[in-house]
């Protein structure tokens, strides 16, 4: 299986997780800039100069991976759909999609972080994920010491796998860090939530 219709979208009455859009630049440009400070220690790619014709581009490369079934980066709206809490996504960085195995990241704006909209974004798109995805198994990475990100892991029920030593290189790009690894296969979650 190299390609799969993809589902576009997940409502619930706080958020909508869906594929990003030509035109949803300007939210995702104020979304970052905005969060920079609390982006910044473990997202590598959060900058502050990023122009709206830059954030543009990016939703419109997520589109074209999504609709080819090469990455699924999805925001995080407001049901309005006029703000962006975040944003989340299933991804291959050590699987292909062969694998039926999707990495799930997430980012949540600086004004919304700590309040448990992380947790029951990850609780959806588990759910999502199992039952109208085709994943057999999802996982979570996160740094060893963003404590917020292994929380969270842990309140959607996913257990951990290991810790990688010295996985990989921290934000600063030379200092390694130690990788948290949390894993969920569809037989766990399915006999966790009575299927």
């Amino acid at each position: 299986m190299k390609y799969i219709l993809a589902p576009d979208r997940l409502e619930t009455p706080e958020f909508v997780i869906r594929s990003y859009q030509p035109g949803d630049g300007a939210l995702l440009n104020e979304a970052v800039i905005s969060s920079y400070d609390h982006l910044k220690t473990f997202m590598p790619w959060a900058k502050t100069d990023i122009t709206l014709a830059e954030s543009e581009q990016l939703c419109r490369e997520f589109r074209g991976k999504y609709l080819l079934s090469q990455e699924f980066v999805m925001g995080i709206f407001s049901p309005t759909g006029d703000r962006l809490l975040g944003g989340t996504g299933y991804h291959f960085e050590s699987y292909s999609i062969e694998h039926l195995t999707a990495e799930i990241g997430m980012w949540i704006r600086s004004d919304m972080a700590g309040q448990g909209l992380g947790t029951k974004v990850l609780i959806e798109l588990l759910k999502w994920g199992f039952e109208e995805w085709p994943w057999l198994k999802t996982m979570w990475r996160c740094n060893s010491i963003n404590y917020a990100s292994a929380a969270v892991a842990h309140k959607a029920g996913m257990p951990q796998e290991a810790i990688l030593r010295q996985d990989a290189f921290a934000v600063d790009g030379v200092t390694r860090r130690d990788t948290i690894l949390f894993g969920l296969t569809k037989e766990g979650w399915l006999a966790a939530n009575g299927g």
